[in-house]
């Protein structure tokens, strides 16, 4: 069965597959389009009340709250974001590996559609939102202690990363709902915890969800083949 460094080793390493390179690219631009958009709206927001108020230089005001808003929404929530955009280009991801390392494989996958695909975007979104709240929440009494928060909201991420690109991986090749999928709980754990790890990394955050994404393909069909073997 393929271990963890390896699937990454190889998912790492098809980056410059030019259909990975075209996935980042659409995820990319659309996750930084997202947080600016959200940048220019709250810039604006904020000078029209601060217009209101007949406050001076209310443009200038308004201008840098939104880049500094922008700036720590884009670290708190670039995980949630750039997961959820990539759920939409997820089947790019898992086609460009399986025609790459599992042809066979392939021809048995099922498209998801954009429904299923909506839904699970949907559910992740909510319970990463969820999970980090009560994270945030259970952190505050950790706020005195060197590293607590921190390993807290890791490993929060960890366990909701690894079930999400397990979850991309696996919905292609789920011909029943209630389906379990092949990897194992210690081992998406840690695929979680690595992806969540780069997440946190400038500019390698870019790349960490479709490096995950293509690990989680490689774990899914070695998974597979090593529960078929035995």
């Amino acid at each position: 069965m393929l271990s963890l460094p390896s699937a990454l080793g190889r998912a790492a390493g098809q980056l410059t597959d030019p259909a990975v390179l075209r996935v980042l690219a659409k995820s990319i631009a659309v996750t930084l389009a997202i947080f600016l958009a959200l940048g220019i709206g709250a810039a604006a927001g904020i000078e029209a009340l601060l217009a209101r108020w007949e406050i001076a230089s209310s443009d200038e005001i308004g201008a840098l709250v939104g880049l500094v808003l922008m700036l720590v929404g884009g670290w708190l929530l670039f995980r949630i974001v750039a997961l959820a955009v990539l759920q939409f280009f997820a089947d790019d991801v898992v086609r460009a590996v399986e025609l790459k390392h599992y042809p066979q494989a392939r021809a048995s996958a099922r498209d998801p559609g954009w429904r299923e695909e909506l839904g699970m975007s949907a559910r992740a979104t909510l319970r990463a939102v969820l999970a980090n709240l009560a994270a945030l929440v259970l952190a505050i009494p950790l706020l005195f202690t060197a590293i607590g928060p921190a390993v807290l909201f890791w490993t929060v991420n960890a366990w909701l990363l690894g079930r999400e690109l397990q979850d991309l991986a696996w919905a292609r090749h789920r011909h029943t709902r209630g389906a379990e999928a092949p990897i194992r709980a210690p081992e998406r754990f840690l695929l979680g915890g690595v992806v969540a790890g780069l997440l946190a990394v400038p500019f390698v955050n870019l790349l960490a969800p479709v490096i995950g994404a293509a690990a989680a393909v490689h774990l899914v069909h070695r998974s597979k083949e090593g529960s078929v073997a035995a």
